[in-house]
Formats: structure tokens, C-alpha cells, sequence
């Protein structure tokens, strides 16, 4: 329950900056916070991650891989199959991105992104986004480094286990 109110909270979160940006930024294009550095500006994201495939109509794609793979976090953090912390965690931080840049894709056919670093020239982006970047990553550091401790745990469980039964 814990997982799914603060999934909550960070879609909320990443929908609110959004509908400043896209009631108050977009009028202004473009705040700059450190000239050069950065910037928060309005863009319009038609494709996937920085505006990939936004020559295509793919915005239905984008939201049916959302939602599945929104289910399939949920399936697996319900089913158990992620028992540590860190690896739950960066599900629900990726679910939860990956919905909220879904919601934009339904409400309006496009992502709205708005923090520019202009000093390294990287793409825009929004809250969503630090979402997914961060729980991939956190992901990848779980999978590295603590899925084979939880395999080892688990078959040393039901090595435990299994003699019990037969003993």
C-alpha cells in the first residue's frame, strides 16, 4: 500500500510542475535560473525519451508500454519477485515516471518537458523523467550488486527447508 501512495504522490508531483509549465511557462518559453547553465523551458515532447520516433504518431505505443509496463512492476513487487527494498523501490520510481509522461500523452498527445541544461546541451526533460533515469539506475545497481544475495538467501532457504520437510 505504502508503494502505491507514494507512486501516487510522485505522478501528483510530476503533474503539477507540468501544468505550471504548461499554463505559466509556455507563455515565456524560457526562465533562465543561471544564464547559459540552467534554464527551465517549455517544449513539447511528440516522440519517446529526447523526442525520439516524434516524426510517428506513436503517442498510443508509448502509453499501452506505460501502462504494461506499469502492471508488470505492480505483478512483480505484489508476486514478491523483488524482495529487497532498493529493487522495489526503483520500480515504483520507474512506474511511476513512466505513468506520469503516459497521463501527458492522454491528456494533451505530447510530453511536456521543461528543465534545460544548457551548459552540457542536454535534452530537456521533466519530473517523470528523473523518475525513470533514477530507478533504472537504481535498478541496475539492485541486479548488479543484491539480486544474486537475495538468490543465494533463497536457495539456501529452501535448501533449509526442504530437509525440514523430509527429516
Amino acid at each position: 500500500m505504502l508503494y502505491i501512495v507514494l507512486a501516487v504522490l510522485m505522478i501528483a508531483l510530476d503533474q503539477v510542475i507540468k501544468y505550471w509549465a504548461f499554463t505559466s511557462l509556455q507563455a515565456q518559453q524560457t526562465i533562465p535560473l543561471i544564464e547559459n547553465v540552467f534554464h527551465l523551458t517549455y517544449v513539447e515532447n511528440r516522440g519517446a525519451a529526447f523526442s525520439m520516433f516524434a516524426q510517428f504518431d506513436s503517442r498510443w505505443i508509448f502509453v499501452t508500454l506505460a501502462v504494461v509496463i506499469s502492471i508488470a512492476i505492480a505483478v512483480a513487487i505484489y508476486k514478491g519477485w523483488v524482495q529487497n527494498g532498493l529493487g522495489r523501490w526503483s520500480l515504483v520510481l520507474v512506474g511511476a515516471g513512466a505513468l506520469g509522461n503516459a497521463i501527458d500523452r492522454i491528456l494533451r498527445g505530447f510530453v511536456v518537458d521543461l528543465f534545460d541544461f544548457r551548459l552540457i546541451h542536454f535534452p530537456v526533460f521533466n519530473v517523470a523523467d528523473i523518475f525513470i533515469c533514477v530507478g533504472a539506475l537504481l535498478f541496475i545497481i539492485y541486479f548488479m550488486f543484491l539480486h544474486k544475495d537475495e538468490k543465494q538467501t533463497d536457495t539456501t532457504h529452501n535448501e533449509f527447508s526442504e530437509r525440514g520437510n523430509h527429516e
